[in-house]
């Protein structure tokens, strides 16, 4: 993105925010050398201190078994939103969020369940890239459809999700989780609660059949 000018302050605007949400997912996901690629290079995007710092940190700390330690099963942390929507059957949920991924075309880049919070924030990082190619095409419906789509997904989902997580990761040990459950929550207007439990999901009961 460095590399092209736009002169549009809302198309920049937006550009920015994907990069920011596309680096905030991938501290979610396990590390690898690729993965260690894409962080250095979406750090040279954002201007926001805490997430450079997450993102500097991750470089440093992130290690794959420490990585499963947390979020692999039995792990401290709640990585998917159906560990604290207890009142939400999971079929539901995943139809429910299939439908959104589906409507806008959404294909996550890891082999996550659709309610894992990298596939979750991810979706962000691709609903803010949309917009703002609908505002390059000047498109502003569509970019107003994408948006409110957006904030819509935000308190719907992930805002459930990022304050206990955020709290869990507090105690993980893991310096760079902890700032990224931080900056999680506070992107996402959550506030910090007791942490849900972190168990393992069953899906074999699960069928999306017609939910998208």
């Amino acid at each position: 993105m460095n590399s092209v000018h736009i002169a549009d302050p809302s198309q920049r605007e937006r550009l920015l925010e994907a990069a920011e949400w596309r680096l905030l997912g991938l501290l979610f996901e396990p590390p690898s050398p690729a993965w260690r690629e894409q962080v250095r290079a979406l750090m040279s995007e954002t201007a926001s201190a805490p997430l450079r710092a997450a993102a500097q940190a991750a470089l440093e700390e992130a290690r794959e078994n420490l990585f499963h330690t947390v979020f692999g099963p039995g792990g401290s942390a709640p990585a998917r939103e159906v560990s604290c929507t207890h009142a939400v059957e999971l079929g539901s949920l995943m139809a429910e969020l299939t439908a959104y991924y589906d409507a806008f075309g959404y294909r996550p880049a890891i082999a996550e369940p659709p309610d894992h919070v990298a596939v979750e924030v991810g979706f962000i990082a691709y609903l803010r890239l949309k917009e703002a190619y609908a505002l390059a095409c000047e498109d502003p419906e569509r970019a107003q459809l994408t948006a409110e789509a957006a904030d819509r997904f935000l308190r719907q989902h992930l805002r459930v999700l990022a304050g206990p997580l955020a709290s869990a990761l507090r105690s993980s040990g893991i310096g760079y989780l902890e700032l990224a459950g931080q900056e999680l929550m506070r992107r996402a207007g959550a506030e910090a609660t007791v942490a849900c439990a972190a168990l393992p999901v069953v899906d074999d009961a699960f069928d999306c059949g017609a939910g998208g």
